[in-house]
């Protein structure tokens, strides 16, 4: 493909310091963009942008505020990036050739778009029977951070008793698969019965509980983990947190991957955690993580998890949302009780 095309992409319009982002904050807008091989600065690629990966993290990259994450944040009038699978339709770098399709976990949210090869994570074996949808889900972000919080951090041992907040979303339903390859009595909590009956059936949890209809969370712990808890894989913070760490086991492993719960508030309005004694107690090792510091064990991960799928160990529930235009829908819909899976925009086919 060579020439001038009209490319839609998403920018920051405004900041949004709280709640979910709107049309004001995220705005949709086309711009010419030349694909042409002259146009290409060396060791660079032009790009088709296939799917993106819609995650909780970018939430964090659009309040204005290094608090938190501590995430780089997103430049005011600029487009945004993600995570994503595209086609290379031209190259100035021999690595890569015209067909190739790749992941890159910096790729403005586009149609098109010319980044520095530097920029790619991987090729992608067309012939690897795996979903480019999968790619982003199991094999993307969420299933990196399933991996290195199970496999790396928490670090279960066979009959560990594992508890996953946010378990039918995309970290959550890799992580559980993972802990089960393990041989763990896996539990995890979601936010409606459908999402824990899917837990169930399709990702191989031993049992889960609807969070919304506990009113206390201690005495649903009490209940599913009647021993205690070993590895808790948190995805939620707040108030959930702070009733786990009454029912940690001596030694119990509690891997930080991400807090939903508080992601749309001030860091003053956050709920914060009274009982942080118990760790001491109970001497537990409780760890943040962000997934550019275990770049070095991508390879690792992706030979895990590749395996794991042909072997139909590991599934994934993708949520495919069709056209650029529904990047911002899909961003608030991670935050709404009634989200499913694994959230990805095609942009083409």
């Amino acid at each position: 493909m060579e020439g001038v095309v009209e490319s839609r992409e998403w920018y920051l319009a405004a900041y949004s310091p709280e709640g979910v982002p709107t049309s004001d904050h995220l705005k949709l807008r086309t711009v010419t963009l030349s694909l042409a091989s002259h146009s290409i600065p060396d060791d660079n690629v032009s790009l088709q942008i296939l799917f993106i990966s819609v995650d909780p993290y970018l939430r964090t990259r659009l309040t204005g505020t290094l608090d938190g994450l501590f995430v780089q944040q997103y430049h005011l009038n600029h487009v945004i990036t993600a995570y994503a699978a595209a086609k290379v339709i031209g190259s100035k770098d021999s690595k890569y050739r015209e067909g190739d399709l790749i992941l890159s976990p910096s790729v403005p949210v586009a149609e098109y778009c010319v980044i520095p090869s530097s920029r790619i994570l991987r090729k992608i074996d067309s012939a690897s029977g795996i979903s480019l949808p999968d790619y982003l889900s199991a094999l993307g972000v969420p299933g990196f951070a399933a991996w290195v919080g199970i496999e790396v951090l928490g670090d279960p041992k066979p009959g560990s008793n594992v508890f996953i907040s946010a378990a039918s979303g995309g970290v959550g339903m890799s992580a559980g698969q993972l802990a089960k390859i393990r041989g763990c009595r896996v539990i995890g909590s979601t936010g409606s019965d459908e999402k824990v009956k899917l837990i169930k059936e399709e990702f191989g949890y031993d049992d889960g509980f609807n969070y919304n209809k506990e009113p206390d969370f201690d005495a649903a712990l009490s209940k599913y983990f009647p021993d205690g808890i070993d590895v808790y894989l948190d995805n939620v913070g707040g108030k959930m947190l702070e009733s786990v760490l009454n029912h940690v086991n001596k030694h119990a492993r509690i891997p930080l991957c991400g807090m939903i719960s508080q992601y749309n508030k001030v860091w003053t309005e956050r709920e914060g955690v009274r009982n942080l004694l118990n760790m001491v107690g109970k001497e537990v090792r409780m760890e943040g993580f962000m997934l550019e510091s275990y770049r070095n064990r991508f390879g690792d991960f992706a030979k895990d998890m590749e395996g794991y799928i042909k072997q139909g160990k590991v599934t994934s529930k993708n949520k495919i949302n069709i056209g650029i235009e529904s990047f911002l829908d899909s961003l608030a819909s991670l935050f709404s009780s009634s989200n499913i899976g694994k959230v990805v925009v095609q942009v083409h086919n």
